[in-house]
């Protein structure tokens, strides 16, 4: 599942021109395919997460699998942009994957005394496998590309073939989880969570296409924001909420969702502007690495890589370090490799160091919040928790995606001629700084928000010989 969550993620950014061609728009418009993904996903993966929790998590893993594997089919067969971009929208649906898996291997080992570290040493595999798959999706689409010359058809078929084998494997080799929460889907709830996200990246959306001066932008914005106060009054008021919202606010929870949030700005936001500053050319404009096409793939790759082992260490590194340390330094480091690019950006060389330190928290992250949030939550709460973290996760790369294409809107003004021309197309230096400099605050703020989690949270407990189950919750936040 995680190899062909990697492989959806890492398989279309390299023909995103070629799927431009194919569909006879224009580059800019293929800002809309994220836009509208992320919607969906942040829409989607609440209501799914509690329908896990509900009625059984790997059969809500073969729903919204289905569901991907259906929509990938009509991105092949689509023939027209607008049924393109229907398709890919809902894509989106996989995005609630992981916080399921994790779910699902949280339910199994939940009552051993090391739970906890299984959780943890699973969500690294399972990321790793997702960090290998958009490798080896990056890699085989630029492949076929060439091989299939003419035939995009053919080339988008390898993940919707991915995805239906997905379904197979769940179906016939992942059992149940135990444990169900009581209710029902908070229908009231999900229309005012719809409304209030719709309004949010509708906004954004206007801002990065006229500019910060649009102010009925601002207006949908603000609007959207309004409306998370009677849905909090409704998830309060309610005993089987969409969002648990006295869930959230507990001591070891609030920080691991302020995290993801954060987080979201520099993973999900930050490597559009990273490939556009390095095939800015330094001659021209003054700054920029002047790479080719196929030379920003080296930078994507050792970003990933280093994902990889990022994700891969984390387990390793909290048999040393508390699961709460781990998350700081992880954090910090994701800080710290941006904010190395404020006075180093002037080589190949010092961009791949500055790639790599954010990349290895970037990935211990990435494998650590959902098994974070599953610690901290009760077990009927688990794919909630989980799923939450990619929801905020999502709305934090959203807002950063609109924020970084403002910060980017400046044009620099050459001299006349050619070089005029290519400069109108460039962004300012200042932007790309500006970029840098918010990614690496918020990684350092999410630090210092982990710090305040309670010493011990996310560990397994010590056991106890007087301890009986009846003094030890399932239901126990932490």
């Amino acid at each position: 599942m995680e190899l062909t969550s990697g492989i959806l993620q890492g398989y279309y950014t390299p023909i995103l021109t070629d799927i431009a061609r194919h569909l006879g728009i224009h580059d800019g418009d293929v800002n809309w395919f994220e836009a509208a993904q992320l919607t969906v996903s942040a829409l989607a993966v609440p209501v799914l997460a509690k329908l896990g929790d509900l009625y059984g998590h790997r059969r809500i893993l073969l729903v919204s699998t289905a569901l991907t594997a259906a929509a990938s089919w009509g991105v092949v067969l689509a023939p027209d942009f607008w049924t393109f971009l229907a398709a890919w929208s809902l894509q989106g649906f996989y995005v609630v994957w992981l916080p399921l898996e994790i779910a699902l291997v949280f339910s199994r080992v939940h009552g051993l005394p090391d739970g906890a570290a299984r959780t943890r040493r699973a969500a690294g595999i399972l990321v790793g496998a997702l960090e290998f798959g958009v490798i080896a999706g990056a890699l085989a689409a630029g492949a076929l590309v060439e091989v299939f010359a003419g035939q995009l058809q053919l080339v988008l078929m390898l993940p919707a073939l991915a995805v239906t084998a997905c379904w197979f494997a769940i179906r016939f080799g992942v059992p149940e989880s135990t444990g169900r929460a009581s209710g029902r889907v908070d229908t009231g709830g999900f229309a005012l969570l719809a409304v209030g996200l719709l309004l949010i990246t509708s906004g954004l959306t206007f801002m990065r296409l006229n500019g910060p001066g649009a102010w009925w932008a601002w207006v949908l914005v603000a609007a959207g924001l309004l409306v998370f106060i009677p849905f909090v009054r409704v998830q309060l008021r309610r005993e089987d909420p969409l969002v648990d919202i006295r869930m959230l606010r507990s001591k070891s929870m609030w920080p691991v969702q302020l995290t993801a949030g954060l987080f979201g700005v520099s993973v999900l936001g930050a490597q559009a502007p990273l490939s556009t500053f390095a095939r800015t050319d330094p001659a021209l404009h003054g700054y920029g690495l002047g790479l080719r096409a196929g030379q920003v793939s080296i930078i994507i790759g050792v970003y990933v890589l280093a994902l990889l082992v990022g994700a891969l260490l984390y387990p390793v590194v909290t048999r040393r370090l508390t699961p709460r340390w781990t998350l700081v330094g992880a954090a910090a480091l994701v800080g710290v490799g941006y904010l190395l690019f404020l006075p180093l950006h002037g080589s190949l060389a010092e961009a791949l160091v500055n790639m790599a330190v954010a990349g290895v928290g970037s990935g211990a992250l990435v494998a650590a919040l959902p098994s974070a949030a599953a610690a901290a939550a009760p077990l009927n709460r688990t794919a909630m928790a989980t799923g939450l973290t990619n929801t905020t996760k999502t709305i934090g790369g959203a807002f950063a995606s609109a924020v970084f294409g403002i910060a980017l809107l400046s044009h620099v003004l050459g001299d006349a001629g050619a070089a005029a021309d290519a400069a109108q197309t460039a962004a300012p230096l200042a932007g790309y700084l500006t970029v840098w400099a918010i990614c690496g605050v918020t990684g350092l703020a999410a630090a210092a928000a982990l710090v305040l989690v309670p010493r011990l949270a996310f560990s397994d407990p010590a056991p106890a010989a007087t301890e009986t189950p009846a003094t030890t919750p399932a239901s126990a936040p932490n």
